[in-house]
């Protein structure tokens, strides 16, 4: 049996009960979970897990890479080999979030709708883009406060995405007059993402 089916075979196994995931007890839910992220782990170390909240129609299971490209085969083998099961929706990477989002990284906070940011343009790697994101009080060589604008990214635009198409990123403060300087708000990067990989494409 291949790690794959062996960690499918155990979700099956403990399916009702993960199911009935929010009438466990609190101790009973959290080892549960636990147990579910060792499988994960046990089948591939760096993957990690999103239990969705339940709804009338089911519940969604979100598999993620953890933005490392090198185990993206493994998350699209996961959900590719996940059995047909009422009630669950597997998922193969962290999905965007919408817009106008308010993201919590550390002791930093983000907030879509205060935020622009500029494409910066590499000549030698056309297929690789350049952020240059401006918000409120950049802390300059912070890198958790990097991190934290790179999950907002992440929010914003998906994992995948993130991940295959962000290759720089910098943060500066906003400039007095940031559209005449060339930002757009950070709430356009979704339709902005769709452009680049339509115009990379043409290519």
């Amino acid at each position: 049996m291949t790690p794959v089916e062996k960690f499918w075979q155990w979700f099956q196994s403990n399916n009702e009960q993960l199911t009935m995931l929010a009438d466990l007890e609190e101790p009973a839910q959290q080892q549960l979970l636990e147990q579910l992220q060792d499988q994960l782990t046990y089948y591939r170390e760096g993957i990690t897990f999103e239990m969705g909240e339940p709804t009338p129609s089911g519940r969604t299971l979100t598999f993620s890479a953890e933005g490392d490209f090198d185990l993206f085969r493994y998350v699209d083998e996961l959900v590719e080999q996940a059995p047909d099961l009422d009630w669950w929706d597997f998922i193969a990477f962290r999905q965007p979030k919408g817009k106008d989002l308010k993201v919590t990284f550390d002791k930093y906070h983000f907030a879509t709708k205060e935020m622009y940011f500029m494409q910066l343009i590499n000549e030698e790697e056309p297929d690789i883009l350049g952020l240059r994101v401006a918000l409120p009080h950049p802390v300059r060589d912070d890198d958790d406060q990097l991190v934290g604008v790179y999950v907002t990214l992440e929010a914003l635009i998906g994992e995948f995405d993130c991940t295959t198409l962000v290759g720089y990123l910098e943060t500066v403060d906003i400039p007095k007059e940031p559209f005449k300087e060339g930002y757009r708000p950070l709430d356009d990067l979704p339709e902005f993402i769709d452009w680049f990989k339509a115009q990379r494409d043409k290519e």
